[in-house]
């Protein structure tokens, strides 16, 4: 298997056992559906603390991890100028985030 930067990019399959590649939907040997498939991509803590702090009025960082319908309601109540305020404060949020943490609750 492929490795990069020290990360092992297989897992093992729940049915049967046998290491596969982490991306693999279905098990090659026994043909078990995997349902735990990461991310496409992974994304940045950095880029969302950015896009927070600075176009976190529209809601530019939750549509960046994924969260439509809170990016939708920060679209919607921009001129309240409380999305804002909660993007400035989530800017604080990611910063302080350890990498494994943000990656485990954002992908």
């Amino acid at each position: 298997m492929m490795e990069k930067e020290g990360h092992d990019f297989s897992k093992y399959c729940y049915a049967c056992g046998v290491k596969i590649y982490e991306r693999t939907p279905v098990c090659p040997n026994c043909g078990a559906l995997q349902h735990d498939l990461t991310p496409l991509r992974r994304r940045n803590r950095i880029t969302a603390a950015v896009l927070a702090l600075f176009l976190g009025g529209i809601g530019a960082h939750k549509f960046y991890l994924g969260k439509v319908g809170q990016g939708i309601l920060s679209l919607f109540f921009f001129w309240t100028l409380i999305p804002g305020i909660i993007g400035f404060i989530e800017f604080f949020i990611y910063l302080a985030m350890s990498e494994e943490e943000f990656t485990d609750r954002y992908g």
